[in-house]
């Protein structure tokens, strides 16, 4: 599914137009970017977690040169986490 049928899913099941439920996905959207942007997490209980974890700084292979050891910085990674109800409506 991309970003256009879910709108339209959004739209239908909501009883919105399809420019309304566009509007409150990019909302929830960039709320979530803002949030964890500012180390927060977002919680929705049944649902999921998103949250940001840290990437140690590390030493990797080249994969076209496998000799060639390099470097990987530290980073930040976001990640969603599946809530317990979730897990259970994908696994029946």
């Amino acid at each position: 599914m991309n970003k256009a049928e879910l709108v339209s899913s959004i739209a239908e099941k909501s009883n919105l137009t399809k420019k309304d439920a566009e509007s409150a996905l990019n909302a929830f959207m960039k709320t979530v970017e803002e949030t964890l942007a500012g180390g927060d997490k977002v919680q929705l209980v049944g649902f999921g977690t998103f949250e940001v974890r840290e990437r140690k700084a590390r030493e990797g292979r080249n994969p076209r040169n496998p000799e060639e050891i390099i470097k990987i910085a530290a980073s930040k990674a976001p990640v969603f986490k599946a809530g317990k109800a979730l897990k259970e409506t994908v696994n029946k």
